[in-house]
């Protein structure tokens, strides 16, 4: 054991700790990668991994998806108030439940794994895993339309899920006979628990070099270091009060539903008010707490700070206020399955209330949706369920001085795709098109990002097609000028050819033998005037095939006849 060196927290030796423990909660999202046996989880990435210290406070975060610290962060306290003095060496909890444990929404898993030294309790290893499938009435449990929180699937408060004795199989065994695919689930979770271990190891090591007191005080001066460095970020905006809103599609028969923040600036302090939002959905897209709390601190860094280490003392200058009865303060038995595009689009208002404190510094609106789809049904080649989950990527708005990204993950996502080559090994599916869609983009000075085009065919058998998103029917606006970005959309096409668009959140549709699911997602706004945009880079866009002639001629003035040039 490392002699305790209390009062030698210096500078470097602060930054040696941060580093190595953010070392660690990247070594954790790695080892979850690559023992994982779900494609979502193997292929698409859609995991999290964190550290936190002996009272629940975040000290280290990976950087994969910023929605996630929302299901760790509740899970962790949730476990504490439960637990608390019963908690021992070699335990380690599960919980997704959103209204009992601290969960976001159900296929996300959470596993905590609490730390030991020789001071007792001295922090936690943690870990979300988007489970492809929690048993719900539409396979995957994501469903744009479900009712409530019941129809979403295995709800689990925390529970122990091992000890030092080894795994409780009895816990096991009930979570792999709710969920489709068991044995993925099975095999999933516990390599859920397999990453946390690798993270006490490290976190052994790293407490065995310093000393339990050492740590300790690094930890409360790396938390205090962030929010002394945020709030001076905040101090250098102008005083004062910062609104923006937009709007969320509901399900069917529901309309629109506001979105809306003000952010009070007041010396180094932050206050975000919600009141002007709109109550709750009757489908998933309701926000809980804990999510709407992650989307915040994620846009207050990409807003203010971009380096600022992820950690509880950036979240220390931060006052949110919501209603008792919103969208965004989700109360059982409300569903939350489809809460990302609510979270996309508080993400997308935060941001354009910062760029009126900081004119011509933040982009234009991106796409601001979550673009999730599931299909599902019975493989003919093993006759076993199959659970296929992607969230397909959109465009990003253009920002003050370039384009917007074309076919990204944009704000509180941050998935992979899944290849095509693994998609159809996995699944009895094809993939006929993947491109970019082309005039998604807003015209602007700047072009907005890109949409795609993914359609996917049955072959064989039947299937059923659930998905949500957003901006299927309001367009990612532009700034300074910009004009607005595409839209997105689901169209079927069955074999005889025949299309039908379908709503933005939908569920169990029933595909036969042969239809093709063509889906289309949003483009970000441009940025500045269409007019202003040099006409060497518009003549490449066309050239390329991202602004089509047609659109060159309405929304940038391109004129055919001037020697093919804008």
């Amino acid at each position: 054991m490392g002699a305790d060196r209390p009062n030698q927290v210096d500078p470097i030796t602060l930054s040696v700790i941060s580093n190595r423990l953010l070392a660690i909660a990247e070594a954790m999202g790695e080892a979850l990668v690559r023992s994982a046996f779900s494609p979502n989880i193997k292929e698409r990435r859609d995991c999290s991994t964190a550290v936190f210290d002996r009272h629940g406070a975040l000290v280290a975060q990976a950087e994969h998806i910023p929605l996630h610290l929302g299901s760790m962060l509740g899970v962790v306290e949730a476990v504490l108030d439960q637990y608390g003095e019963e908690i021992q060496p070699g335990d380690a909890f599960v919980a997704n439940d959103p209204y009992l444990g601290g969960g976001t929404h159900l296929p996300d898993v959470t596993v905590v794994s609490p730390f030991f030294c020789d001071s007792g309790l001295a922090g936690f290893a943690a870990n979300v895993a988007h489970h492809a499938d929690i048993g719900a009435r539409a396979p995957g449990g994501i469903s744009g339309d479900a009712g409530s929180i019941e129809e979403e699937g295995l709800r689990i408060p925390p529970t122990r899920l091992a000890t030092a004795a080894g795994p409780c199989e009895e816990v096991l065994e009930l979570f792999a006979s709710h969920c489709r695919m068991p044995e993925q689930r099975r095999l999933d979770l516990q390599g859920q628990v397999a990453a946390n271990r690798l993270g006490l190891a490290d976190l052994s090591r790293l407490f065995d070099d310093y000393g339990s007191q050492t740590m300790h005080a690094a930890m409360q001066r790396l938390l205090a270091a962030t929010e002394q460095r945020m709030r001076c970020a905040i101090g250098e905006l102008p005083d004062g009060s910062y609104a923006a809103a937009d709007s969320v599609e509901g399900v069917a028969g529901e309309g629109p539903i506001p979105i809306a923040v003000q952010v009070d600036v007041t010396g180094d302090h932050l206050h975000f008010d919600f009141a002007k939002s709109g109550g709750p959905s009757r489908g998933a897209i309701n926000v809980p707490l804990n999510a709407l709390f992650a989307t915040v601190y994620y846009a207050l860094k990409a807003c203010l700070d971009p380096g600022l280490p992820s950690n509880a003392g950036l979240h220390r200058s931060v006052e949110v206020t919501v209603p008792e009865v919103s969208i965004l303060n989700a109360r059982a038995p409300s569903a939350v399955g489809a809460r990302t595009d609510t979270c996309q689009c508080v993400a997308g208002c935060i941001i354009a209330a910062f760029s009126q404190a900081r004119p011509g510094r933040l982009p234009a609106p991106s796409n601001d949706a979550s673009t999730a789809v599931v299909f599902s049904g019975i493989d003919p080649r093993s006759g076993a369920d199959y659970v296929y989950v992607e969230a397909v990527a959109g465009g990003a708005g253009a920002g003050p001085d370039r384009d917007g990204m074309d076919a990204v993950q944009v704000h509180i996502t941050n998935t992979s795709n899944l290849p095509v080559e693994a998609l159809e090994h996995a699944f009895p599916l094809l993939v006929e098109r993947y491109e970019l869609a082309p005039d998604s983009g807003g015209p602007g000075e700047f072009r907005g990002g890109l949409g795609v085009v993914r359609a996917v065919r049955v072959l064989e058998g039947e299937a059923t097609f659930s998905a949500h998103g957003d901006r299927h029917e309001r367009p990612a606006r532009g700034a300074a000028g910009g004009a607005a970005g595409g839209l997105g959309a689901y169209v079927i096409e069955d074999s005889s050819g025949r299309r039908r668009k379908l709503p933005s959140k939908v569920s169990g549709i029933r595909l036969l033998s042969g239809d093709r699911v063509e889906i289309r997602t949003p483009g970000g706004g441009g940025y500045g005037r269409p007019a202003e945009r040099e006409p060497d880079v518009l003549g490449e866009d066309i050239r390329n095939g991202v602004v089509s002639s047609e659109q060159a001629g309405q929304a940038y003035g391109f004129d055919p006849e001037s020697e093919g040039q804008p």
